[in-house]
């Protein structure tokens, strides 16, 4: 039997202690969330509705299809800056008219949808995912163009914006744009550069200059509706395709659109996928408070794949880490997940191997991350843990078929790397409330900071001032304690969003969902040379 069997005790303390540890981060996730919701704030909120607009989020609910999911993605974008959490710009994936699709909603209760840095990032990260993963492009746009105190830095890697739609269309892959409000200068581009283009009647505008501008630069007088109105474009420019009467016409025409791109799935039907055998519920009380603490990433498996059902892959080798196969969803996966932290010398060979295995099939691979990187100290340096490190970070590298991760608890050091963080481009990047990411622990940097200056003043045969380097040590582990939490990774979109540790079966089967709108990846042919 390869059912797994749990022996996570629901009534002990223990559980009782982590359970209640993971609903307190849930309660902060909730009141970040609730801040992106909130856009620009009450004032701003209802100055949108008194001129009869939808919010963005409610623009979403009404395109996509009735009682079907929307996963938003980096909702927390920004955190943790001066910007407004969010970036003024609401990204996701959602089906319409039967199609998974990458929708982008302008936000213009934020500084009027305007984009900064943030928004920018959060753009290319959306128009990532659409190409990689062949999914049509659907933009919710009304925004006043660049935040212009932030130019500096959205100027010249923004125009990446037009060119990845071009790189879209190109690739086969449609770009929609429904236009409700403002459009202007370079965001012209947006549905000047799309597929298909429709425009609300009396609310549209989309011009490369406004009248000051244009009065400026030629002395001509005119105004909003000639330049650029829906009207306009519609029956003189011939940039609309279609004209809106209303938004819910524009949102109505493109479920329309969308229904007529006769597209079709090219990647692998799901199988008939069975819920597991354990409640996803106690998924929060897995994780312990106390991250040095070790726990079995089996409970986690056992209740997010199919049936509960997992064939271990080397289970007497390199057991501080858990490779085998499983379904979720009904697509199969191989899945790799820490279950002492610490990554030796065993199991990265077994892991190289796994991915190997793995890409002579074409699974997809689920990293399930909690290592504090891979061992370190004389015995392991001479028993080649570099070059076996750099095995599994080759393989990973290397590796054609999709991933996916998610941050459980620890992501330290290299570890980070050989378990596919955000630098070795997985297809998706989630993170639990529970997670933490950084170079290494905090206190371990502060101490290893405290060494190199203790060795310099010895050095230099000066006394070692013991109560500055406490106050050093206090400071570095608050900054780096700060920045290892998983709100400020993901304001800095090193994820692709914080997710309650319940909903990690339907995220993960709604991405392995989306993974296979396109067709599967050619085997690996090659992994670099692994030294031995």
């Amino acid at each position: 039997m390869t059912v797994l069997t749990s022996a996570l005790d629901t009534a002990g303390p223990a559980y009782a202690a982590r359970r209640a540890a993971m609903l307190a981060k849930l309660a902060e996730l909730d009141a970040e969330h609730a801040k992106a919701v909130a856009g620009g704030g009450p004032k701003y909120v209802e100055r949108h509705r008194k001129r009869g607009k939808l919010l963005a989020r409610e623009r979403i609910e009404l395109l996509i299809d009735p009682d079907s999911p929307f996963l938003e993605l980096s909702p927390l974008a920004a955190w943790g800056t001066d910007f407004t959490v969010g970036a003024s710009v609401v990204t996701g994936i959602g089906v319409v008219e039967g199609v998974e699709c990458v929708i982008a909603a302008s936000d213009p209760t934020v500084r009027g949808g305007s984009s900064n840095p943030w928004t920018m990032r959060k753009s290319f990260r959306a128009s990532e995912i659409a190409l990689r993963n062949r999914l049509p492009v659907i933009n919710l746009v009304e925004s006043g163009g660049a935040d212009l105190p932030t130019q500096k830095e959205i100027f010249i890697p923004g125009g990446r914006t037009f060119r990845d739609l071009t790189r879209l269309s190109a690739a086969g892959i449609p770009t929609i744009a429904l236009v409700f409000g403002n459009s202007t200068a370079g965001g012209a581009y947006l549905p000047g550069m799309s597929d298909y283009v429709v425009m609300v009647k009396e609310r549209a505008k989309v011009f490369l200059g406004g009248p000051p501008l244009v009065k400026m630069a030629t002395g001509e007088e005119s105004d909003d509706e000639s330049l650029g109105g829906a009207e306009m474009h519609a029956r003189t420019s011939g940039l609309a395709d279609y004209m809106a009467a209303d938004e819910r016409d524009a949102l109505r025409i493109g479920r329309r659109i969308v229904a007529r791109l006769n597209w079709r799935k090219q990647g692998r039907e799901p199988l008939p996928a069975r819920p597991p055998a354990y409640d996803e519920e106690e998924l929060l009380g897995i994780v312990p408070e106390d991250l040095k603490v070790p726990f079995d990433p089996r409970e986690v498996i056992a209740r997010i794949v199919d049936g509960s059902d997992f064939d271990e892959f080397k289970p007497l080798y390199g057991d501080s880490l858990v490779t085998g196969w499983a379904t979720l969803h009904g697509y199969p996966i191989g899945i790799l997940a820490n279950a002492r932290g610490v990554l030796f010398g065993a199991e990265a060979q077994k892991a190289a191997q796994f991915i190997q295995l793995a890409n002579q099939t074409g699974t997809p691979l689920l990293f399930l991350q909690n290592t504090t990187g891979y061992m370190v100290g004389a015995e392991y340096e001479q028993g080649g843990i570099i070059k076996h490190g750099a095995m599994m970070i080759n393989a990973v590298s290397n590796s054609r078929v999709p991933h996916l991760t998610v941050v459980m608890g620890a992501s330290y050091g290299a570890g980070n790397y050989g378990m596919c963080g955000r630098a070795y481009d997985p297809r998706f990047l989630f993170t639990w409330p529970s997670a933490k990411s950084a170079v290494m622990g905090p206190a371990q940097l502060a101490g290893v900071l405290s060494i190199v200056g203790r060795q310099a003043a010895q050095a230099r045969g000066q006394d070692y001032d013991e109560e500055a380097d406490a106050r050093m040590r206090e400071m570095v582990e608050r900054q780096i304690e700060a920045e290892s939490l998983p709100f400020f990774l993901s304001g800095r979109l090193y994820d692709d969003g914080v997710i309650d540790p319940r909903d990690s079966r339907t995220v993960l089967g709604l991405c392995l969902s989306a993974i296979n709108s396109a067709p599967a990846d050619e085997p690996a042919q090659g992994y670099g040379v692994f030294r031995m």
